[in-house]
């Protein structure tokens, strides 16, 4: 294999994520192959979560996290994977936020009641200093966050009614806050690890934040709705629908939130493309979403205000969701970057 450099590899990072998964269409050798010095320094932080898109990020395949983490952008800080703790660990937190041009990764919600005093990360002046505070001071400074997960990018389960902690997510604060940074919001419970590298990406190859929609998600991942896309689509048509998790048929009875929830799953699938929810045999349950959980509760009951039988018609007629644009997707963005000359080969030395 010839030499591969960093700009490279992103062009091809934010490409094959379009068309397929991530982990499908690259080889580990591509990531490690990309230069380690002068990558992007990021710094994540958790609050309150269960730490689980941590884990489908670092469980993801061929490139694994850890290349992306450690040969692709300059991880400086991660509660669960740095080998630094307490003292020294918040040190480098401060050192690179001082340093100047960073990338902040946010996983988890905003506590916000009581001044957040419901979740910490490290001390100042032998008080804590909470993840309040943090997002705050980091927010400020960062070139772009990532909120990664359902509960960063709008509260998610933390937020769920009755909401004692005042949990939000990251955006809302900043907004409160008059913090101008840009945010994008990557929500799933989990997340996907290909939506995150591409967007991540996407940022680093062209030094700005993706095209969004209207509540901060990447098009390219969160344009189109999982019902109009589904594989048991033809069942609803039919007016045929599944009274129990072990029938064939629409699964709209018994719970699937399909008609509002908005991203790629179903062609992306999880674990190398093995699978996803419905393929599965349970109802998607619309977790990237701005309400989730609340707007999906009861998870296994049929959502108010969707017409049943006899009826063909597109999911936003039926579920009455909202209009996003479904986005052409990244491969088509690619091609009219390459035709405007955007990523035409730059001047010596002017590689990424």
């Amino acid at each position: 294999m010839g030499e591969f450099n960093r700009r490279d590899f992103l062009k091809l990072c934010a490409g094959s994520v379009a068309a397929i998964s991530l982990s499908q269409a690259l080889l580990p050798e591509l990531a490690k192959a990309a230069p380690a010095s002068g990558n992007p320094p990021v710094i994540w932080l958790q609050g309150a979560s269960c730490t689980g898109c941590s884990i489908s990020l670092l469980n993801s395949g061929q490139p694994g996290m850890k290349e992306i983490l450690t040969e692709i952008i300059d991880l400086k800080y991660h509660p669960n994977v740095s080998a630094a703790a307490g003292d020294l660990a918040m040190k480098v937190i401060d050192d690179t936020r001082d340093a100047g041009k960073f990338y902040l990764v946010v996983e988890g919600a905003v506590p916000t009641k009581d001044n957040g005093a419901y979740c910490s990360v490290g001390e100042r002046n032998s008080k804590p200093l909470t993840f309040l505070e943090r997002i705050k001071e980091l927010g400020e400074k960062a070139d772009a966050v990532l909120a990664i997960g359902t509960c960063a990018s709008y509260g998610g389960i933390p937020a769920a009614k009755p909401n004692p902690t005042g949990c939000r997510g990251v955006q809302d604060v900043f907004k409160e806050a008059g913090i101008k940074t840009p945010v994008v919001n990557i929500p799933g419970c989990p997340t996907h690890p290909d939506w995150f590298v591409g967007s991540l990406a996407h940022i680093l190859l062209f030094n700005e934040i993706p095209e969004l929609d209207k509540i901060g998600r990447p098009k390219v991942f969160y344009g189109k709705c999982v019902h109009d896309n589904c594989p048991r689509r033809q069942y609803f048509d039919a007016s045929e629908f599944a009274k129990n998790f072990s029938e064939p048929g629409c699964l709209l009875e018994i719970g699937c939130k399909g008609p509002l929830a908005h991203c790629d799953s179903f062609d992306r699938m999880w674990n190398s493309g093995v699978n996803w929810c419905v393929k599965s045999g349970a109802p998607c349950l619309g977790c990237t979403e701005k309400d989730f959980p609340d707007c999906a509760t009861p998870f296994y009951k049929r959502m108010p205000g969707v017409n049943l039988p006899g009826i063909t018609a597109s999911a936003d007629a039926v579920g009455g969701v909202l209009g996003i644009g479904v986005a052409a997707g990244i491969g088509a963005h690619l091609v009219a970057n390459v035709a405007s000359g955007r990523m035409g080969k730059k001047e010596d030395g002017g590689e990424e």
